[in-house]
């Protein structure tokens, strides 16, 4: 029988918990988490500077004319035309946010509620398409309206995405009707 007690006697419970190794661990992982959010950010910093000889963005003319079609949804950024990838962050383009459409004979003006607004001249319009995708964002096919324009030497392409999906075929078809309108008009007046 003593054998047992001293046996009994002889063992330890193991540590419950080494409160110190944890929160090293713990503080090890947020430092980190840290370091990687501060290398996205100048990361972000770098493409703006990079994309610095993007000239300012034009804003909406005193009296834009009636609208032709409006649509409220989201605005998914700008990238380089052609390649989706390649997001442009100068001036607030990278900026996802709320958007309101207008669509009127002197161009598209893009509200865009908490970051910086602005207008696509009619001159400056060059396509819009239904798209899959964009930087960020890639829906079904056909998901995002991808308006295609000219700013400084650069051409972009913007996605949005309306709060109504089927409207965005109709607004491709007067976007691309007013290039070829536009156009034509330029060529016969040469």
């Amino acid at each position: 029988m003593t054998s047992l007690l001293e046996l009994a006697a002889d063992k330890k419970s193991a540590d419950v918990t080494d409160w110190a190794a944890r929160a090293g661990w713990v503080v090890g992982l947020l430092l980190f988490i840290a370091l990687v959010y501060w290398l996205m950010r100048e990361g972000w910093k770098w493409r703006g500077t990079l994309q610095g000889d993007l000239p300012e963005l034009p804003s909406a003319p005193s009296e834009p004319g009636p609208a032709k079609l409006e649509l409220t949804g989201r605005y998914h950024g700008s990238t380089t035309a052609g390649q989706w990838l390649d997001r442009i962050v100068a001036h607030g383009l990278g900026t996802r946010s709320r958007v309101e459409l207008t669509l009127t004979d002197a161009g598209l003006d893009v509200v865009r509620p908490g970051a910086a607004d602005f207008f696509v001249p009619a001159g400056q319009l060059r396509e819009a398409r239904l798209d899959k995708g964009i930087a960020g964002k890639v829906l079904a096919e056909g998901g995002l309206l991808i308006v295609t324009w000219e700013h400084g030497e650069k051409l972009l392409d913007s996605g949005f995405r309306s709060d109504h999906a089927a409207e965005q075929a109709e607004w491709v078809e007067a976007i691309n009707n007013m290039i070829h309108t536009t156009s034509t008009t330029e060529g016969t007046a040469r």
